[in-house]
Parts: structure tokens; sequence; C-alpha cells
């Protein structure tokens, strides 16, 4: 096997892009994917993880093959979200730094469309977007793609289940003549369906050399719980990993923003994305998330494609996902660049014999760990209430004259008898005021 971009066929001006970004092994998809793309003209199906270096596997051959002689547009590589778009897009320009006559447009919702047509008016060989964006520019007659070489299906399988309208729509637009190349994580029904329909007779498939089906480096666990506790569960698993990065996954909008306020309360540092923000706002929390600003981000698992942060180092199911596909992108968040990650799903009772059906089909182990006492998490609860008053901005409103009369009840006491004083205050109103996981257990059985 090839250890060398070189030996791949790879031109120097994209060689020499690569070292400046301190990329000089190829990984096994590229190894593998390259070569057929240089030098074949089949379609091609490539089944590769999420983190396994797939952009630069289809990227820097499509880059190598574009005619900046020929003005229209050679390759379109559709995403099915606005950040996987952008992270590729973003890739592409970085391989291309020595190759300045490749023109590229990066076309995705979110955004205004009118720069966008702006832009493909000047020369473009090549268009990254989502297919909801492509398809709009379509129907505007605001891109030719009339002498289309090249179509990339990026997380082939996403796109499928969730955008199948749009690419049905834009494959019919496209030239028979046109080389196809699908990537994905899985070889699901619906993809197979797709190769059938849209591509050639005769498709090359490769796959990366994985151990297992499931994500190298990802330590596959669960835990049983109540639904009553499965918050104060998680919040304890959080306090836990404090200082990390990491992604909760749910699987609807209302269930990220409900979690994620809920989170906001207890002060922990975390934002919440899904497909009904803005761009404006996904932008920012992703910038955020990305920064290190906030640690933790609650997602959809569409709104999660193309997170390419290498330092998660865990994400947490807080809802089983509906598909394997689904827990193959959001495992595959973490243990990045060879990194180790933990992948946790939070399940009650009747989840847990899905659990067998995950393991036989990804071909992974899941490990059952033990949930958290009743003690550790009321003590867990107590930690976030200090947290909780640590974070307090104080109250400008507040006369002078009742600060000094509060100050004068406490001023004879040390900062320890302070707080032994209103720890034991908590305490004894959280005993009476708020029903433990045992009471309302006592509570349904009655």
């Amino acid at each position: 096997m090839s250890k060398h971009f070189s030996d791949l066929g790879i031109q120097t001006e994209l060689i020499q892009s690569l070292a400046e970004l301190q990329i000089s092994v190829p990984t096994d998809i590229q190894q593998k994917a390259i070569p057929i793309l240089l030098n074949q003209k089949e379609d091609v199906v490539a089944i590769a993880q999420t983190g396994t270096g797939k952009t630069a596997a289809f990227g820097l051959p499509l880059l190598q093959l574009i005619d900046v002689d020929n003005t229209n547009v050679q390759t379109v590589i559709l995403a099915p979200t606005r950040e996987l778009g952008q992270q590729i897009y973003s890739n592409l320009q970085d391989f291309s730094k020595h190759n300045p006559s490749i023109s590229m447009v990066a076309a995705f919702g979110g955004q205004p469309v009118k720069p966008q047509i702006e832009q493909l008016t000047q020369p473009t060989h090549l268009v990254v977007a989502t297919p909801g964006r492509l398809v709009d520019l379509i129907e505007r007659n605001a891109i030719d793609l009339t002498q289309l070489r090249y179509l990339v299906l990026d997380e082939a399988d996403e796109m499928l289940s969730a955008l199948k309208t749009d690419v049905d729509q834009i494959i019919k637009a496209l030239p028979k003549t046109r080389r196809t190349l699908l990537f994905t994580a899985t070889l699901s029904g619906a993809i197979k369906q797709l190769v059938q329909n849209y591509m050639s007779k005769k498709v090359v498939q490769i796959e990366a050399r994985t151990e297992t089906k499931g994500h190298q480096g990802i330590d596959h666990q669960f835990v049983v719980v109540e639904p009553i506790e499965k918050l104060e569960v998680l919040m304890h698993f959080l306090n836990s990993r404090e200082g990390e990065r990491g992604i909760i996954f749910c699987k609807t909008k209302a269930a990220v923003n409900k979690l994620a306020k809920n989170l906001a309360i207890h002060k922990f540092s975390s934002g919440a994305l899904h497909g009904s923000l803005s761009q404006g706002i996904r932008d920012r929390i992703m910038g955020q998330f990305r920064e290190g600003h906030i640690s933790i981000l609650v997602a959809t698992d569409l709104a999660a494609r193309g997170i390419d942060v290498k330092d998660i180092s865990y994400v947490v199911n807080y809802h089983l996902p509906d598909t394997y596909e689904a827990y193959v992108h959001r495992s595959g968040r973490t243990a990045r660049a060879g990194a180790k990650g933990l992948s946790l799903t939070v399940l009650q009772e009747e989840e847990v014999i899905d659990i067998d059906d995950f393991e036989d089909e990804l071909g992974i182990t899941f490990t059952e760990i033990q949930k958290a006492d009743a003690q550790s998490l009321e003590d867990n609860n107590t930690l976030l209430w200090a947290k909780k008053i640590f974070k307090t901005k104080p109250n400008r409103e507040v006369s002078e004259d009742l600060k000094a009369k509060v100050k004068t009840i406490f001023h004879h006491l040390t900062k320890e008898e302070l707080v032994d004083k209103i720890l034991s205050n908590y305490l004894m109103q959280n005993s009476k005021n708020i029903p433990t996981t045992a009471d309302s257990k006592a509570k349904k059985k009655k």
C-alpha cells in the first residue's frame, strides 16, 4: 500500500498545500479512492466512517482533474448540511492554495441567494452545495450544469433519508455522461436503491479498512435510567467530565431546546444546534464551541453533520437514534484523528432490548455501566446549586440599606461558618420540598 500522496498520483502543487497543513500520510480511504478517481472512469461507491479523511479522498483528485481552461461548472459536491458543506469548501480552498486558477463557489441555504447567483455569473469550476439551495439555483436558471463531469454525494446515507426529493430532482437535471461518486458511512437499502437507479451498471465499490463497522477508538457504553431521573443522571455525568468537550444528541428540535434550557438553568456551558435556527445563530454557536467558549453542544442528528472538532471527548445519546446509520454518525463525532472517545447512550428499561440489534448490525460491543446512586445524585444536585450561586450576578436593585442590614446579621461569621449554614439550610429545604427518586417511584407504584 502506498505511503505518500505522490505515489497515488497527486500533483506537486496539491502536495505542497498538504505539507503546509501538516498532512503527509494518506489514510486508508485516500489510498484506495484517489488512484481510482484519477485513473478510472467508473462510478464509485465508497464506504467510510466519519473522520477517515473522506474530503481529501475525493477532493484532491477532483481538484487535479479540473480543466482550468474550461469555464463551465465541472464538479458539484453535495452535502446534507450547511456546516458539512462549509467544512468541505474550506478544506478544498486549503488544498488548492497553490492552484489559484481553480474557481469555487459555496452555495448553501440560510444565506442570501443573490451573492451566490452573482458569483456563478463568473467562471466557476467547482460548486459545493446543499441540495435545497442547488434546487433553488437550478429553478432560477442561475447555474448551468449541462457540462458537469463529476457529482459527489457526501454523507449520502443522511442525504437520502432527509433530502431525497431534492436529490432526485438534482440528479434528473444532470447530464447522464457525468461520473457519480458516492461516499457513505453505511450501505443502507436507500443507498443501494440510489446506486441502482442513478449510477452506471459498472460501479467500483471501495471500503475503508476498519476493525469494525463502528468507529475505532470509541468506548460504547449505555446506562439504564428511570424517566424521572434521566436529566439528573445526565448532569451527574456532565459534572464528572467538567473541562471536556462533548455533544449531546436528541431526536427532535423541541427536545434539543428543552434540554439546552435545562442545562443553561443549571449553569452548564452549553449551546443548542438544530435546523430551525438561522444560519447566523448556527455559525455563532459553532464558533463558540470550536473556540472553547462553550463546552457542550446539544444537537439534532442532521444539524451536527460537519462538526469536525478533534478534541470532542464524548458524545451522549440522550435519545437512542432511529437508525444504525445515525448512531455511526453520532459516535463518529468523537475519537477523531486517532484519539479515544466515549459514546454513552441513556436508555429506559424497555429500550435495552435494542442494544443487541445495534451490536449485531454495527459489529460493536456496548458495556453497561451503573447509574449513579441516589446519594451521588443528591450530592451532585448540591454542587450544581453551589455553582448556580457562584455564577449568579449581583442584583444591583437591592438597596444599600438592606444590604447593610443583611451584612450585620452575618458579620460575625467566618467564611467557613457561613458556607456551613447556607449548605445546611439548602439541604433542609431541599429534603422538604423536592421529592426524591425513591419517592417518585413509590408514587408511581400506588
